[in-house]
């Protein structure tokens, strides 16, 4: 989900980084806590928000569209357009209306997080803060878990949507013993050769799994929380490398080619071609049991030395037409019934983002009562072993390492 689902900018994107930080012609429009959060209720009605987010997940999708925009559109007045674009395509849209000089621009709410928040918000691209201006953010969500976002901080200019967490996935019928550590799997790959891969990185499930390896053989996150540091990097990234060059041999294909998604990942799995999948969502298995994809005998599991989870969220562009408009949505994403309508795995299966201590208890119970499949890890066992996203830079590091020291080894 890096969004829930993270694309990286492309060199093209570094390129326009630099020609937008060192334009200000654009012209100077009205910032949006200049007026109230009624006035902005009122310029919203009878407008439309373009909302462009990844496109690649039809649940997610129809959520949007059968869900959110009618709820919208009848409390507000508002309609939703739902505009499918990764995130390098709308990150160079974003910069070459800001390097043209554009004061208003075709976007009014992304959906983003990681590194290309960081690198809009280095090239003044998002509006902010507008958190403060959110009555649901005030009302229901701990700024204190929203305070960062791959480690680098809001300050308010985003707003949490949902949360993500790391898992693996089996088929308890096939493999009823899977291993529960990395020193473990590392020993149950080559045991079991042919089934396990892991997408190819930057792709984000693939990117996730280093990065989880890399907590594990390195002594864990917290070392690395704290910026990036080339001198830590070069004496611990080899420990990764070996990791992996190790199982290589002994993966899918025989490590001569990586699945280029979890899409494709997960047909292998459903085939049987592998034994363990995994997913930066822990719905997803019961998301495809529920479609038939997978059996019904198919679990979750996470290893002992914990599981990466992240936040993500909505943002406004700075040059957005209809910023009003672009709150409510934003505000409303937030509400009770809009979290509670995606954590079931019938619609979308995303983790809330909510305090449950601000809710009331009527909503707790809502909650506590969806029923997430046997398929999926209950909540606090995940929490339990919840570990955070470090700094983007080690992501980028850790990718271009993977590329040159285990994919062309």
């Amino acid at each position: 989900m890096k969004q829930f689902i993270r694309f990286f900018a492309t060199g093209a994107v570094c390129l326009l980084l630099l020609l937008a930080a060192g334009c200000g012609a654009e012209e100077k429009q009205q910032a949006t806590t200049d007026i109230s959060w009624d006035e902005h209720v009122a310029r919203a009605k009878d407008t439309t928000v373009r909302f462009y987010m990844y496109g690649g997940m039809n649940n997610v999708n129809d959520w949007i569209d059968n869900v959110i925009a009618p709820a919208v559109k009848k409390q507000y007045g508002v309609t939703v357009e739902r505009v499918p674009m990764s995130a390098p395509v709308f990150m160079n849209k974003m910069l070459a209306e800001k390097s043209a000089g554009k004061s208003t621009g075709s976007i009014d709410l992304l959906w983003i997080n990681g590194e290309n928040f960081k690198n809009a918000r280095k090239a003044d691209l998002i509006e902010g803060p507008v958190t403060p201006l959110l009555p649901n953010y005030l009302a229901y969500v701990n700024p204190d878990e929203a305070a960062t976002d791959f480690g680098y901080p809001v300050d308010g200019y985003e707003a949490p949507y949902g949360r993500a967490q790391f898992v693996f996935e089996y088929d308890s019928a096939r493999t009823p013993n899977p291993p529960k550590s990395f020193a473990e799997l590392q020993e149950w790959v080559k045991k079991n050769p042919g089934k396990f891969t892991y997408p190819s990185p930057p792709d984000f499930t693939g990117s996730a799994f280093i990065r989880q390896v890399f907590y594990a053989v390195t002594g864990g996150h917290e070392q690395y929380a704290n910026g990036f540091d080339q001198a830590l990097f070069d004496a611990n990234a080899p420990k990764l490398w070996a990791y992996l060059n190790d199982i290589a041999p002994y993966l899918w294909q025989e490590g001569r080619a990586y699945p280029k998604d979890p899409a494709f990942q997960a047909t292998l799995f459903s085939r049987g071609e592998i034994d363990v999948m995994m997913a930066y969502h822990p719905t997803h298995a019961q998301n495809r049991v529920i479609d038939g994809t997978y059996p019904e005998s198919v679990r979750t599991f996470v290893m002992e030395e914990g599981s990466i989870y992240n936040t993500h969220f909505t943002a406004i562009p700075k040059n957005a037409s209809n910023k009003s408009g672009a709150l409510i949505v934003m505000n409303y994403l937030l509400s009770p019934e809009a979290q509670l309508s995606k954590f079931s795995p019938n619609i979308w299966g995303d983790f809330p983002v909510l305090d449950m201590n601000k809710l009331s208890p009527e909503v707790v119970a809502q909650f506590a009562e969806v029923d997430l499949g046997q398929a999926t890890l209950k909540p606090a066992e995940l929490s339990a072993v919840a570990v955070p996203e470090i700094p983007s830079e080690w992501l980028e590091a850790l990718e271009q390492g993977w590329e040159e020291h285990v994919l062309k080894k």
